[in-house]
């Protein structure tokens, strides 16, 4: 029977083939992207064009942005209907509550501990929830990887970005 247009491979042979139905959770990130293009475009309309050097303008970035999620929207919801709705996997809660709760403790202790110490808290919540549960080895990784992300960006590229103790300590911020 292999050729004929209704065969597919993952049924039996003789089988009634299966009836295509809507991924909608696939659909419900296509329409969050596509509102999230939208309003990257609507703000976009109103922030003045004014050209600059070489007529590329402050306006322009939010609207490539928007072009792309609009391009994801489109894909995802051609996806959505083109593909067969196969059964969502069970979700892990363990990893999903360190990652959680890697960023909530970034977010209460980026003010008062600095970017690094807060960024090396985040990085090994995250090791953790992939498995690698040796925090006494991750959160030195991570911090020293967050201060030199803080040495780039604080004083390379001048950019702000709060310093706690440890920037304050190696560099005198």
């Amino acid at each position: 029977m292999t050729g004929t247009p209704d065969h597919d491979a993952r049924r039996p042979p003789g089988a009634a083939p299966s009836p295509r139905r809507v991924d909608r959770v696939g659909l419900i990130v296509a329409v969050g992207l596509a509102a999230l293009s939208a309003v990257l475009f609507w703000d976009a309309a109103r922030i003045p064009s004014t050209g600059g050097y070489a007529g590329i303008g402050p306006a322009d970035t939010p609207r490539l942005i928007g072009l792309g999620l609009a391009l994801l929207a489109a894909w995802a919801a051609w996806d959505a209907f083109k593909a067969p709705a196969e059964p969502a996997p069970a979700q892990d809660l363990p990893p999903i509550l360190w990652i959680v709760g890697g960023l909530g403790l970034q977010l209460l202790l980026f003010r008062s501990a600095g970017f690094s110490i807060a960024g090396g808290i985040l990085f090994a919540c995250t090791a953790a929830a992939f498995g690698r549960r040796k925090l006494w080895i991750t959160l030195p990784i991570g911090i020293v990887f967050a201060l030199a992300v803080f040495a780039v960006f604080a004083m390379l590229l001048e950019l702000s970005l709060p310093a706690g103790p440890l920037e304050r300590l190696v560099f005198g911020v």
